[in-house]
């Protein structure tokens, strides 16, 4: 039987966190974005979606295939 992958996220960092606020920086660095350009694929839930709306200015996020 195949199993079904689960449904995440693709997160990428587009903008630089210097002069960002520390709760701003401490999320991106939770979701495992460090520099620009860094991407990560997150789960597709409550939790991730709260980080995601905390700094939405600062990434760009997509479906992962």
């Amino acid at each position: 039987m195949a199993t079904k992958k689960a449904a995440g996220l693709k997160i990428k960092l587009v903008k630089s966190t210097i002069g960002a606020k520390k709760d701003q920086i401490a999320t991106a660095n939770a979701l495992g974005l460090y520099k620009i350009g860094d991407e990560r694929i997150q789960p597709d839930n409550e939790q991730t979606k709260g980080k995601i709306n905390k700094i939405s200015h600062l990434i760009e996020v997509s479906p992962a295939k």
